[in-house]
């Protein structure tokens, strides 16, 4: 089966083919790095994950591209309210620069935790600001664009496809538009390449532009990075759905008219929310769940990834403790019998064909538009398939773990720290058995559950503990 994707433009599953025979480009919209993520977020970067590892489990050639937004995004998607760096840095007290430096960081180091490989080029806003200065001239020398009390904005009336991607309504934006929304724009949906001093005087950040000096809006920041890493034309742009209406609507707008493509990008492709109570999961209220938050509960990185496959990646995904906690007990239980296989043999023969079909329905799950719960399923058949031996389980199951990540190749036993009472009944417990005392046995065995443990004995005559 050929790889499907559903694609938000034609709102329908259509077979990938890419642009140019073998080669991927694909582009995922990365971090603003004024906060923490949240696990909303980090449920997107899941979702890119598994895409990337998908594409490359297939043998796709991938250049993945992840930018770094550090200037220009504003507490609004579209051009009102402050920017988000400048408003992180005044709650911290710290630069801009700090603030930026210190929370990509703390986002790096969380990718690493949830196994999310990390793309092969990372670019920040910052560091590209000639190439958005160089697409904002390309738009007003063709007229695309205007100036208008200082700021550079995107003449959304000149460019006939923009609410393609989000099925927008036009007139009704129109009467929307608030009188005093922005007295420079010529239509409420136009929106800002380049401000200046004519707004947010307090902004740290700024460069010379030929149009004064200031800053990039959000949406130039993309497909600048995009093009100079991925060209003016590509196959994937990822995202969750709250980038469809404003965000990425604005990026094919500019970027179709910039570099005379259509498409721009061939598949667009968004993740669902991740909800609580009914709500997404958003920073603006300041009560947000941190994967930290996760860990101090005593939850591993894995637990919430585990989690997340289990949805559809297009799936609202209702997030609570109850529900990570039924993860985690999933993950463990998973975890313990890929350890019983790596530590016993069985004497079964595989079934070539048994083994074949798991294979091709692997791919099939994973090329159905990612379907990350039928291919959970696939591991658990797997384990408890009586007609494949253990190496070939394991083999499948690390097989497909190159698009999971959940790391079943370092699963094993974690050393347990017990202390001399707990050793002490072990060791009567065993006295019992070998002198055939099954009740005192038994209520030694009852005991140390009480306590927390369960002992477990080896062929070897001796025993080993597990923490419950």
């Amino acid at each position: 089966m050929s790889l499907r994707l559903y694609n938000t433009l034609s709102r329908k599953k259509e077979e990938f083919a890419p642009l140019k025979n073998n080669k991927v480009g694909m582009y995922s919209c990365g971090p603003t790095v004024y906060n923490y993520a949240h696990i909303g977020n980090l449920r997107t970067y899941i979702f890119n994950d598994i895409l990337r590892k998908t594409l490359k489990y297939l043998r796709y050639d991938l250049t993945h591209v992840m930018n770094i937004t550090d200037v220009g995004h504003l507490t609004s998607d579209a051009d009102e309210g402050e920017d988000k760096m400048l408003k992180g840095a005044k709650r911290e007290k710290k630069t801009v620069w700090q603030i930026a430096k210190y929370y990509t960081d703390a986002f790096m180091d969380d990718m690493k935790k949830l196994n999310i490989e990390i793309p092969d080029v990372i670019p920040k806003a910052t560091d590209n600001i000639d190439k958005m200065q160089e697409i904002t001239q390309t738009l007003i020398d063709k007229d695309y664009a205007y100036i208008s009390e200082g700021n550079v904005y995107f003449d959304t009336s000149k460019f006939a496809d923009y609410s393609n991607l989000g099925n927008l309504d036009i007139d009704q934006l129109k009467s929307g538009a608030r009188v005093d929304e922005d007295s420079g724009k010529r239509n409420p949906s136009d929106f800002v390449l380049w401000f200046t001093k004519s707004k947010f005087d307090d902004q740290e950040m700024k460069w010379d532009s030929p149009w004064g000096k200031g800053y990039p809006g959000w949406h130039i920041e993309c497909s600048a990075m995009s093009s100079k890493y991925l060209g003016n034309q590509f196959d994937i742009h990822t995202g969750g759905i709250d980038h469809i209406p404003v965000h990425h609507t604005n990026e094919i707008a500019q970027s179709e008219c910039a570099f005379g493509k259509k498409p721009w990008v061939k598949y667009w492709v968004h993740g669902e929310f991740l909800v609580v109570d009914k709500d997404k999961m958003s920073k603006s209220s300041g009560d947000f769940l941190r994967l930290k938050t996760l860990i101090d509960k005593g939850f591993n990185p894995l637990h919430y990834r585990f989690f997340c496959l289990n949805a559809h990646y297009r799936q609202q995904l209702h997030f609570s403790f109850d529900a990570l906690d039924a993860a985690k007990n999933g993950f463990e239980n998973l975890k313990k019998k890929i350890i019983d296989l790596k530590d016993s043999k069985n004497n079964v023969e595989t079934n070539i064909e048994t083994k074949t079909n798991y294979e091709t329905n692997f791919i099939n799950s994973i090329s159905d538009d990612l379907n990350m719960p039928k291919a959970m399923a696939l591991v658990q058949n797997i384990i408890k398939d009586k007609e494949l031996s253990n190496k070939d389980k394991l083999d499948l199951l690390y097989d497909f773990d190159k698009v999971l990540g959940l790391g079943f190749k370092n699963m094993k036993k974690e050393k347990i720290e017990v202390s001399n009472d707990i050793i002490e009944l072990a060791k009567k417990r065993k006295v019992a058995r070998d002198n055939k005392d099954w009740s005192t046995a038994d209520k030694i065995r009852d005991e140390l559950k009480e306590k927390g443990y369960v002992v477990k004995d080896t062929n070897d005559g001796k025993f080993e503990f597990e923490k419950i």
